[in-house]
């Protein structure tokens, strides 16, 4: 029997009144395991599954030409015995600017609050759940996996294990070979503005549209700054490409490779830290989940590293390997027979 997709509706005061004019109100997809509607005295872990950039918590059950979705995936998985039955959970964290990066802003909205401090307590109403911190893990790929390790080690109290495939870090080789891009991008267009006119009426977004997008939603999660256009401040000069140093300590101040040095306990009480990546990334996420990897070490963190031959789209297989962890870390148990 397989698992059921149920689409919650939650209407969130962290996310109201955002610069971006994007609603509030959310629909969460969630999935609930094969035996949830016959084992009605039972109560399951929780595992959070963060969309990448341009997705929603929907969309990763859609799946694609020879991969599954998430819920397919799941019921696979727990079907084989392979994963312990867990509820997931997929927020909402697309903007109108493709992503919010599961941070706080005033330009996108609140999104670590909206997940933290409002979704939790909500699935944990809705749903049987084990609402304990030690039943409860966050994951997901590329931004998504960025927000992973960003709110697991903001917030231990909440997470006890996290996985991250691909998930942004180190920016010195992520994020500064797309600046080019962008500045030149920007400069074409006339600047934020111009640019924003153009992304919002363009009927096909080009490769350079999505980088220069994707850098704008970047300054809003790491560098929001009400005197600059549209409210944020870009770590380099559009005439120019040098780049605004000051800016760019914001943005690297939000870097997980610079975070672990000063949230190590957090680090050291997870039951699971999963790290993964293809050796052909390109946006160099495998060197910088080894960068991460090696302070890591370096700090006394346990953790698991792993690498693949592939690059950074399309690799959603690898959640096989993640899932039954995280589902294995929280105290996830198979099915009843």
């Amino acid at each position: 029997m397989p698992g059921t997709v149920v689409v919650e509706t939650v209407d969130s005061r962290a996310l109201a009144d955002n610069a971006l004019g994007d609603s509030a109100v959310r629909r969460v997809a969630v999935w609930l395991p094969p035996s949830y509607a016959r084992a009605v005295t039972r109560h399951y872990p929780v595992i959070y599954w963060l969309a990448g950039f341009s997705g929603t918590g929907e969309s990763l059950f859609h799946g694609r030409p020879w991969q599954p979705g998430l819920g397919e995936r799941l019921d696979r998985l727990v079907h084989a015995g392979a994963m312990g039955e867990a509820i997931v959970v997929a927020p909402d964290g697309f903007t109108r600017w493709g992503g919010s990066q599961y941070l706080d802003s005033p330009v996108s909205g609140g999104h670590a609050t909206h997940v933290v401090r409002e979704l939790v307590p909500e699935i944990d109403g809705r749903f049987r759940t084990v609402a304990q911190r030690d039943a409860r893990a966050i994951g997901g790929g590329s931004s998504g996996g960025f927000g992973a390790l960003v709110l697991g080690m903001r917030h231990p109290e909440v997470f006890s294990a996290v996985a991250s495939h691909a998930g942004d870090m180190y920016f010195e080789l992520s994020i500064l070979p797309d600046i080019p891009c962008a500045a030149r991008t920007l400069r074409r267009h006339g600047g934020v503005e111009g640019f924003l006119a153009h992304f919002e009426h363009a009927m096909t977004k080009r490769a350079d549209d999505f980088t220069t997008i994707m850098m704008l939603a970047y300054a809003a999660a790491y560098s929001p700054d009400a005197t600059r256009p549209r409210g944020v401040a870009l770590p380099f000069d559009i005439g120019t490409g040098e780049l605004d140093h000051a800016v760019w300590r914001r943005w690297k101040g939000f870097d997980p490779v610079d975070l672990a040095a000063s949230h190590v306990e957090a680090l050291r009480g997870m039951k699971l830290i999963y790290l993964d990546a293809g050796t052909r990334d390109e946006h160099a996420l495998d060197l910088g989940a080894r960068v991460l990897a090696a302070r890591l070490r370096a700090l006394g963190v346990a953790f698991r590293h792993e690498e693949f031959d592939d690059g950074h789209r399309g690799t959603s297989y690898r959640y096989d390997v993640s899932l039954p962890l995280l589902a294995a870390a929280v105290g996830a148990e198979a099915a009843p027979r």
